[in-house]
């Protein structure tokens, strides 16, 4: 479950204030801190493999981008910072004692098995994301159901996948091309 500590602050305040807490992992929304929830080993997992699949993909691809893991921020108007899963952003990447991505173009949430941590990824941080004019392409992918969703960016919205992606997750642009089965985790 999520937890909303009742602090309200700025994005540049937040990111400051995070850097001092000794552990937990946070976001913002709203202005008021979000506690996440702890994570499972699935979940981990996943989003490992989001990760690596993201950099090989861009290394087959021969583009001039890097994908991060989890624990950088992306600041989103409106007093939000969300801290994807996983990003993809064109070079050069940020100096190494930043905090944020300024310009992702694929933002990715590996769902939590908390309800309001669900509800946050598949709501709150779809309009969120939409927001950040480089967020091409929003991918939620749910571990327990093997099922990623793909939003793509139309004007100012991310419009919502007709249905779940299988098979090969197209993401252009950049011009990426993942097979779905290289990041989930084999079911058990």
């Amino acid at each position: 479950m999520n937890a909303i500590l009742p602090i309200r602050m700025t994005v540049d305040e937040f990111l400051l204030w995070s850097q001092q807490q000794d552990s937990g992992r946070y976001e913002l929304e709203r202005g008021q801190v979000v506690v996440t929830s702890p994570q499972n080993v699935g979940h981990l997992k996943t989003k490992a493999r989001v990760f690596n699949a993201l950099q090989a993909a861009i290394a087959r691809a021969g583009l001039q981008f890097y994908a991060m893991p989890d624990g950088v921020t992306v600041r989103i108007p409106g007093a939000r910072a969300y801290e994807p899963d996983a990003l993809v952003a064109p070079l050069p990447e940020p100096a190494s004692t930043s905090l944020e991505i300024a310009n992702p173009v694929i933002v990715v949430e590996v769902l939590s098995p908390s309800s309001s941590s669900m509800r946050r990824d598949l709501q709150a941080k779809v309009v969120g994301y939409a927001l950040v004019p480089s967020v091409e392409h929003y991918v939620i992918i749910d571990p327990a159901d093997r099922v990623v969703l793909h939003y793509r960016r139309r004007d100012d919205l991310l419009v919502p996948p007709e249905a779940p992606t299988e098979g090969t997750l197209r993401l252009d642009p950049p011009g990426l091309e993942i097979a779905i089965a290289d990041m989930l985790i084999p079911a058990e």
